[in-house]
């Protein structure tokens, strides 16, 4: 209940974020976009730490799980919480907006392409697929390297506190949302999603192009949490000491389901 309330609560005040800062009149509106949702994202998790753990997000789920902090049962478990929270977060911001910027912003959903009007007619516009993928597994990897990482070692979120800890979690990935938008620059590519759930709320409840590419906001993040996890383990294991030490670590295991001999 924690990450479905939580993933709903998130996906409604981004998506908010979202459509204001875009209608707005201001000159650079994915860096405001960038800082509130840095603000919201810290708020959120701060809020929900204490019940699930704060992951309301599929990359921190299932990064977890293949790093061995929870078990994957429990991982598939909130990654299902997440996506209907997302929905729920999505059906809300449809019932307090109006139809016009619903249609015009598309519930702030997560977008690769868009149809926009040409000289010659209507025509495609945003980022190329191989492009848009690439973020996502880059800005994912970034995003676990760069905060996840200490959530997951006890030692560091014991010394810094869940407070800064969460902080830099929620500026990381703000950071990236500025990045991923800043450095492209395309019309039509709503920026890196890193977040699976909630792409896939506004996808569910709008419809239509959001559908257009929206596999590389799953395809994406998973190559990236793969990366990590392959990363956490090519480490030493002094310089990397997870919670529970491992204890559902998925190499760990696949060996027990299978033998030592694996």
């Amino acid at each position: 209940m924690g990450e479905l309330l939580g993933t709903a609560v998130l996906v409604f005040m981004l998506d908010t974020i979202v459509i204001s800062t875009l209608e707005s009149d201001t000159k650079m509106p994915n860096l405001i976009l960038s800082i509130l949702a840095a603000v919201i994202i810290t708020i959120l998790l701060l809020a929900v730490v204490p019940v699930s753990g704060g992951h309301i997000n599929p990359v921190i789920s299932f990064s977890a799980a293949l790093v061995g902090i929870i078990s994957m049962s429990r991982a598939i478990i909130y990654i299902m919480a997440q996506c209907v929270g997302a929905i729920l977060g999505a059906l809300a911001l449809k019932a307090v907006v109006s139809s016009t910027i619903e249609g015009t912003f598309s519930l702030g959903g997560c977008t690769v392409t868009v149809i926009a009007p040409g000289p010659n007619g209507p025509v495609t516009v945003g980022l190329e697929t191989a492009q848009a993928l690439w973020l996502e597994i880059f800005c994912t990897f970034v995003f676990l390297f760069a905060s996840i990482w200490m959530a997951y070692d006890h030692r560091q979120a014991k010394a810094l506190g869940h407070v800064t800890v969460l902080s830099i979690v929620g500026v990381v990935l703000g950071l990236l949302v500025f990045i991923s938008t800043t450095v492209t620059a395309k019309k039509g590519y709503a920026g890196a999603g890193i977040n699976p759930a909630r792409c896939f709320g506004p996808a569910i409840v709008r419809g239509g192009h959001l559908w257009d590419g929206h596999w590389i906001f799953w395809v994406g993040p998973t190559i990236g949490c793969v990366a990590f996890y392959v990363y956490t383990k090519i480490i030493p294991t002094k310089h990397f000491n997870a919670e529970y030490e491992y204890k559902h670590d998925f190499v760990g295991v696949v060996k027990a389901l299978f033998g030592s001999n694996v």
